[in-house]
């Protein structure tokens, strides 16, 4: 079972993540920052992946330190339920439109922590969400996953379709990097033998 549940508390954030690779798109979030529960939501859905998070943190002070913490374990979850790797895809890629706005999204369960973030957001809040903050979720994300992701914003006027396409394209990518390859049998795809 392709499944794992992760619990991160420090003195800035209390998180619980629930994920399920092989779920059917169900999101229960709850982070306190509800443009992140819809971002997020973007990911289960798109990436039929099944992901409860329950966040509270130091929102007093700004979303900087839930946004981050919730990406960290929902990295964690992710690398822990993706185990050894055995007999997966390993890559995958979307590109997803909204509207006036494309993005790209390529992602490899390398094993390595790297991101290419290019998205020049056209403001700088959506709602009462600070965009700067869409790049530090990945970054968490990526370094606690260990994949190595590349983010493509390729044209858009509107910031919050911006970030809609990132999130639905990465969901997309997910998908398919962790899908079971039938032509793999079971072993790891890399010729180093591990990932």
């Amino acid at each position: 079972m392709r499944q794992t549940e992760v619990s991160r508390n420090t003195l800035e954030t209390r998180i619980t993540v629930r994920l399920n690779l092989d779920g059917s798109g169900q999101g229960n979030i709850a982070s306190g920052v509800p443009f992140l529960d819809h971002m997020l939501e973007q990911i289960a859905r798109h990436g039929l992946i099944d992901l409860e998070v329950q966040a509270t943190g130091d929102l007093h002070i700004d979303a900087h330190h839930t946004v981050e913490d919730v990406g960290i374990t929902v990295g964690q979850a992710l690398a822990r339920a993706l185990g050894d790797k055995t007999g997966l895809r390993r890559y995958g890629y979307a590109y997803v439109p909204l509207d006036e706005a494309l993005s790209r999204v390529v992602i490899d369960l390398s094993g390595r922590p790297g991101l290419e973030f290019h998205v020049e957001f056209r403001r700088a809040v959506i709602g009462a969400f600070d965009v700067d903050l869409i790049h530090e979720f990945f970054q968490g994300l990526v370094n606690h996953a260990l994949v190595t992701l590349h983010i493509d914003n390729l044209r858009g006027d509107n910031a919050h379709h911006q970030a809609e396409t990132v999130f639905k394209a990465f969901g997309r990518a997910l998908r398919m990097a962790v899908e079971q390859d039938p032509r793999a049998g079971g072993s790891i795809p890399s010729t180093k033998g591990s990932l």
